[in-house]
């Protein structure tokens, strides 16, 4: 009787570890619920191009989370541009073709821009054509100033 006292012991004992353990992991994935509220949201399946690409909301000439105009190219711009930078990095310059294309083969010598094959084209095309160089931008030049040296 003795020897079967003792196995039903230890049978509780290891019982008790494993509920102790369960128990420990529970609370551990209770604390870090509550630690970090969004583990429990679902993650979105589609790809942040796809989401910038579908959001047409600011206006109807603006696409929301990129800044870009929604022009046709705009998104193969998005989806080949902002995987390095920030679309504001592009939006903020204003090139002719040839200066979008010289960029374009700049990024690609030094940057390990990929091939972007036939989009090269259009990619070009959009960004001449929504951000060429325009008349407005930074103010002329001070003419007739009397400078001084600083001492």
């Amino acid at each position: 009787m003795d020897s079967n006292f003792r196995k039903q012991v230890k049978s509780l004992g290891r019982s008790l570890v494993i509920f102790g353990v369960l128990l420990a992991l529970v609370i551990g994935g209770v604390l870090y619920i509550m630690n970090n509220p969004d583990a429990l949201r679902q993650k979105e399946s589609y790809s942040r191009v796809t989401k910038e690409a579908n959001h047409i909301a600011l206006d109807s000439t603006t696409i929301a989370e990129s800044g870009f105009i929604n022009d046709d190219g705009v998104s193969q711009v998005i989806q080949n541009c902002t995987q390095c930078h920030s679309a504001k990095l592009v939006t903020q310059n204003r090139m002719s073709k040839d200066g979008w294309e010289s960029t374009i083969t700049w990024m690609q010598e030094t940057q390990n821009l990929w091939d972007l094959g036939a989009n090269q084209e259009k990619i070009i095309g959009y960004l001449a054509k929504n951000y060429g160089p325009t008349s407005k931008g930074r103010r002329q030049n001070l003419t007739q100033v009397n400078w001084y040296e600083l001492e």
